[in-house]
């Protein structure tokens, strides 16, 4: 079975972006997660993503919860992310969304092609992690 897993904040969505974004997750404010915009054309993603689907892949987010964030406030964040999924990949059937403990070591938890911004991540992922540039056209020739 051929596998994939998205990181979401800084991957697919534009947490980074959100005015304040920091500031809002210290005060335990999910305001970020839920205005956070897309990095790439949903549409052009989520068309591709079910192509890949038709053809036999799975497809999965693996994603954190915020750093030193309080039980209840991530669970509020694993909420906002799911959301934020449904609000902007609605047609993507995902197989997994695993909102992970901040610093979980995501390898531990799938196989397959990872596609995340974050250096650590991707290595100790192996050698069929992505970084974020170019998702499109690395999906396009996986497929």
């Amino acid at each position: 079975m051929k596998n994939l897993y998205f990181d979401m904040d800084g991957t697919i969505a534009d947490l980074y972006g959100v005015p304040n974004w920091l500031e809002d997750l210290r005060a335990e404010r999910v305001r970020p997660y839920a205005l956070a915009r897309p990095l790439l054309n949903m549409s052009a993603l989520a068309r591709q993503l079910n192509k890949m689907i038709a053809d036999g892949w799975t497809v999965n987010v693996i994603s954190w919860t915020s750093r030193g964030g309080s039980y209840e406030y991530n669970m509020k964040v694993a909420k906002a992310k799911r959301d934020w999924l449904r609000t902007h990949l609605r047609s993507v059937k995902f197989r997994e969304v695993l909102i992970l403990p901040y610093g979980e070591p995501k390898e531990k938890y799938g196989k397959g092609v990872l596609f995340d911004d974050e250096p650590k991540n991707r290595e100790a992922w192996g050698a069929t992690a992505y970084d974020v540039e170019n998702i499109l056209e690395t999906l396009k020739g996986l497929a």
